[in-house]
């Protein structure tokens, strides 16, 4: 070797040394949530005893078939990376909050698959095995994890399998319908992330398929709720206008009748004046933004809340950037900007006291903000 060759060597020695470490040390610094490659499973019912599940790996369709026994269990291949459990009946139905149970709420997830990993985890809500850490507390996600981002499918499942085994150690998990949640199922594809369009059309299927009836996830989409009261707290995505408080006063049937409409085709849903006021663009529950665009002022919004009997209402839909309180506290808004893949946030309620979760586990308060920051 040349002596000029051996002398640059010899002088960067010490900084390949040193970029080793930073390598070991960044491995080490914790366990990093797998990365999702390819899309799936998509669960099928192919008969009353059958199940079929679909993938697509590195652009190719595998499938397995396997008895639809309760707990039927599905390896990962690619996709979600853990085993799934597939109960034999899928009911609608939410579990009450017990005495001193907290309520952690997250919205607006958009397919963000590794950023809501990394979020829950750090917040104690699922340990490093993506498996549920909160005992009795309940999880409660206010609409909107369909469209944008690219790994809707996984988000599914992480949820799915978060309301088992919650359920299992007496709290739960509750997945109410947003906007994007019925615009996916009427066959909207105005949002669809490309890769969920390429998946569909690997396995010869419509994307509204993907999620229909015959699917384990589109017979749990159709169990969802739109409203919650949970506690002295009223959840849904959008918010609820002065004209429809009939909607909050008949909850159950209200509930009843976005589960019997979903996958109903959108033109089909604006003629029928009995289903119409659900999926008004303006001011139904999944997209009423009244309380932050100026329809609703402080003192009506407050004196909305009185009436419904509710200490808070608590909504996505309208980004905001952070976790915040509006209208005295009386509204409070967690779409934190998950969409855009850099940072998220949760709200914590702890009987009256609310806080919020950053992406390192830290908590603070919940500020109070007089207007919406831009989007």
């Amino acid at each position: 070797m040349p002596p000029a060759y051996r002398s640059a060597l010899a002088a960067l020695r010490p900084l390949l040394l040193l970029a080793g470490l930073v390598f070991v040390v960044s491995a080490c610094a914790g366990t990093k949530p797998p990365h999702v490659v390819g899309d799936g499973p998509h669960v099928f019912r192919i008969a009353d005893n059958q199940l079929e599940a679909l993938w697509v790996c590195k652009g190719k369709v595998e499938r397995t078939s396997l008895p639809a026994n309760d707990g039927a269990i599905i390896k990962p291949r690619c996709g979600y990376p853990h085993p799934l459990a597939i109960p034999a009946r899928i009911e609608p139905g939410e579990a009450p909050l017990a005495p001193g149970a907290r309520i952690v709420a997250i919205s607006d997830i958009h397919g963000q698959y590794d950023l809501t990993v990394r979020l829950l985890r750090a917040n104690r809500v699922i340990d490093d095995r993506d498996r549920w850490a909160m005992g009795y507390d309940h999880l409660v996600v206010d609409g909107d994890v369909f469209d944008r981002g690219r790994d809707v499918t996984e988000v599914l499942w992480l949820l799915f399998q978060l309301q088992q085994q919650a359920r299992a150690a007496g709290g739960d998990v509750h997945f109410l319908l947003g906007n994007h949640e019925t615009m996916a199922l009427y066959g909207s594809r105005e949002y669809v992330n490309p890769k969920a369009l390429d998946t569909a059309e690997r396995l010869d299927r419509s994307y509204a398929s993907l999620f229909s009836t015959k699917s384990v996830l589109g017979r749990w989409l159709r169990t969802r709720p739109v409203l919650l009261k949970l506690g002295d707290t009223l959840f849904l995505h959008g918010g609820i206008s002065p004209q429809n408080l009939g909607l909050i006063a008949r909850m159950d049937a209200t509930n009843a009748a976005y589960r019997r409409t979903l996958g109903i085709p959108r033109d089909e849903l604006e003629k029928d004046p009995a289903i119409a006021p659900l999926y008004d663009h303006k001011s139904s529950p999944i997209w009423y933004r009244g309380y932050f665009n100026g329809e609703m002022d402080t003192p009506a919004v407050q004196a909305l809340v009185e009436e419904l009997g509710v200490a808070r209402i608590v909504v996505g839909h309208t980004t905001i950037g952070e976790v915040a309180s509006f209208h005295g506290g009386k509204v409070v808004a967690i779409d934190a900007g998950l969409k855009r893949g850099k940072s998220g946030q949760l709200l914590f309620i702890e009987g009256d006291q609310l806080s919020r979760g950053l992406m390192d586990g830290t908590r603070e308060p919940v500020p109070e903000l007089q207007e919406v920051p831009r989007d």
